[in-house]
């Protein structure tokens, strides 16, 4: 199967995938974490239309998520074109796609997701709620339910789970938080592409 994980930069879906014997790329603007080969450092729109039978689409949730909402009403046009990039990801000529997201505008300005997952449901102690809008694939069916982790309450009373404050405390919350979690990754390469590539 030619999967194309698009938006993404860690290579954890598309080695989920590779290792099913798939001819999966992962594409994003930001060189391959892994330094994989198997990886398009260019902008996803050049290469929607390569003959993909599969694409899993983590869009920038930058102006998205609602852990922004309390600048939404000074970035609309940003968010505006968010969605549209959204929209164009959901419209391309490809079978099966699944885009995923943090819980956001995408449910009140778009449609509401498909399927809310856990990496808690996949085998990894930890919470991080996870929208997925899905075409021509079936939901993901949880593979191994553990505790959901811990938590940290900041300072300021917020609540967070405890991978989410380890690495803010280090200054790399926004990058760790776009990375898929591994439980994660292997359910949706063996569910929707098993191991016949």
């Amino acid at each position: 199967m030619n999967v194309l994980v698009a938006c993404e930069f860690s290579g954890m879906v598309r080695e989920a995938f590779r290792k099913r014997n798939h001819n999966a790329w992962s594409c994003d603007l930001l060189p391959a974490e892994d330094g994989s080969l198997f990886h398009i450092q260019d902008d996803i729109m050049y290469h929607l239309d390569n003959d993909w039978d599969l694409m899993i689409a983590h869009p920038p949730c930058t102006h998205l998520s609602v852990s922004g909402a309390r600048w939404f009403k000074n970035k609309r046009r940003e968010q505006a074109e968010a969605i549209e990039f959204v929209k164009l990801l959901a419209d391309a000529p490809i079978e099966k796609i699944a885009i995923e997201n943090p819980v956001g505008v995408l449910s009140t300005r778009w449609r509401k997701p498909d399927q809310i997952i856990q990496p808690w449901q996949f085998g990894d102690s930890a919470q991080k709620t996870t929208c997925l809008w899905l075409k021509g694939l079936p939901k993901l069916t949880p593979t191994n339910i553990v505790d959901k982790g811990e938590f940290v309450v900041f300072k300021s009373g917020k609540r967070h789970p405890k991978w989410y404050a380890d690495a803010f405390k280090k200054g790399k919350h926004g990058h760790l938080r776009s990375i898929t979690f591994p439980g994660i990754a292997e359910a949706m390469a063996e569910q929707w592409g098993g191991d016949n590539g």
